[in-house]
């Protein structure tokens, strides 16, 4: 039994909201159903960060869950999916999932896709790091998840903010065997004798 083609995707309130925005916007060209829950801090984060509106970030996922919403499908295990992503993924968020609290949809349906041996990826999105932070990041690997901060890649020579996100995220999509044809790869279109 295979999964749909279907995706979780998280913003929480860390700076960083382009990378969850970006998500979207290549999920839905790549006809891969989304399933949005962003956090109340991610919407004020938007406002700060971005020109969008919340009903445009909302429109551009197939389905919105509210983040208070615990009785949503992702909070269950019977709903398949090929994972989650929390991108930007904050320390808060990262605290909560390492310890299974699931205090809102968002850490919860990440608990889930733990649970569920699914794939987890958390693009954390803090910097520098304390010991909890990088013990919570341990707790989530040794639990199956993927830690992917957004660390540019300078090799492809990015001429924008745009195409740095989208190396970003197709790096973290890579993950879920979804190939987004948007960045150049080290030994195929960049790196030694490549122009």
């Amino acid at each position: 039994m295979s999964a749909p083609k279907r995706l979780v995707v998280g913003i929480s309130g860390a700076t960083g909201v382009v990378y969850g925005i970006r998500i979207l916007q290549v999920l839905r060209g790549l006809g891969i159903e989304s399933h949005l829950v962003m956090t109340k801090t991610a919407e004020i984060t938007l406002a700060y960060e971005s020109d969008l509106k919340v009903s445009d970030v909302h429109a551009l996922a197939d389905v919105v869950h509210r983040v208070e919403d615990l009785a949503a499908p992702p909070s269950s295990g019977s709903f398949r999916t090929m994972g989650m992503i929390v991108a930007p993924c904050s320390v808060r968020a990262l605290a909560e999932i390492a310890t299974g609290t699931g205090a809102n949809l968002l850490t919860r349906a990440a608990d889930v896709t733990l649970k569920e041996r699914r794939r987890l990826v958390l693009m954390v999105r803090e910097t520098p790091l304390h010991l909890g932070h990088l013990r919570n990041m341990t707790a989530v690997t040794e639990m199956g998840g993927v830690i992917a901060p957004p660390a540019p890649a300078f090799y492809t020579r990015p001429k924008s903010l745009d195409e740095v996100v989208d190396q970003g995220i197709g790096r973290v999509l890579d993950l879920f065997d979804i190939d987004t044809d948007a960045f150049p790869r080290w030994g195929e279109d960049c790196g030694p004798n490549r122009r």
